[in-house]
């Protein structure tokens, strides 16, 4: 389940993060994801909270940009917020987009699967043994750290392009998606499993992240999925998932319906290769808060199965 509200437009208080894992926990949802976004709440000390302040939930950040924080100090944080959640933290990263990292931040977006794959080989080691030696063309690092009661962090890496997948795979845990579709998930598992036993890796997780609303006015549910996540039709990391899956664009890859079709989209993604989904409710129509609510009691009666 999602918690926070900066995907959607509707931030909320840092401290309603932890207020919404602890429903989420109640509800009987196995894990819980939070955005994080360069215009929003930091969510690595909003989730500490949240850990602190659970007690079977799993949570997760999907994703810090990577460009803006140093290796060795996103490695610190993780490993501080997993000792506060007790071993139930993993951690999403990702490169951003170009608007986001050069025009608003004034950061060089170089050679992003190059520069993820040197992130990585720096962060990985941080975050399993906690030291790192390092020399590259992105990054040179001597260090290590200790923080009392950690344990090693998972890592996903938001991969949609062929070579970010393929550094995923390679070096990470997994991925994590966003507003990818069921096709494309099948493409991203299979390219993605490819990469992960070259490397000798276990068997990738695949977190797929997906707006979801439950409504019977298929019109009006449309009409929110442009009003609210609009914008990323504008970005060109999306532009391309939506060209290699065939997708006419946002509105062929949120889903939104009656109880039976968001079941049978959310079985798809499924079948497609996703070992994890993560939701994100959204709003249709006048009444915002019930439009949630519904939404999210109809998700929780699919946790056995989903």
């Amino acid at each position: 389940m999602n918690v926070g509200g900066d995907v959607i437009g509707a931030p909320v208080a840092p401290i309603q993060i932890a207020a919404d894992a602890r429903a989420a926990q109640d509800a009987g949802f196995p894990a819980v994801w939070a955005t994080h976004v360069a215009r929003g709440t930091d969510t690595l000390p909003a989730m500490a909270v949240a850990g602190a302040q659970t007690r079977t939930v799993d949570l997760g950040i999907a994703v810090v940009p990577t460009y803006p924080r140093h290796p060795h100090a996103l490695a610190q944080a993780a490993a501080t917020v997993q000792s506060l959640c007790g071993g139930r933290f993993t951690l999403g990263i990702g490169v951003s987009h170009r608007p986001v990292i050069e025009a608003a931040l004034g950061l060089e977006y170089a050679s992003p699967a190059a520069h993820m794959r040197e992130y990585l080989q720096v962060l990985g080691p941080l975050l399993t043994t906690g030291e790192v030696s390092h020399h590259g063309r992105f990054y040179n690092v001597e260090a290590s750290f200790n923080v009392v009661g950690t344990s090693p962090v998972s890592v996903v890496v938001a991969a949609l392009g062929p070579k970010m997948i393929e550094v995923a795979g390679a070096y990470s845990d997994g991925t994590v998606t966003w507003m990818a579709g069921a096709r494309g998930i099948a493409d991203i598992a299979t390219a993605l499993s490819k990469a992960a036993a070259a490397a000798g890796r276990p068997a990738p997780r695949i977190i797929a992240g997906i707006p979801v609303a439950v409504c019977d006015d298929a019109p009006a549910g449309r009409e929110a999925v442009l009003s609210t996540f609009a914008r990323y039709d504008t970005l060109a990391n999306y532009q391309g998932q939506y060209e290699r899956e065939g997708s006419a664009g946002i509105v062929d890859q949120v889903v939104y319906g009656s109880e039976e079709v968001v079941l049978g989209r959310l079985r798809e993604f499924r079948d497609a290769g996703a070992t994890e989904l993560w939701p994100v409710p959204f709003s249709v129509g006048s009444d915002a808060a019930g439009s949630i609510a519904r939404t999210t009691a109809f998700l929780a009666t699919l946790t056995p199965e989903i």
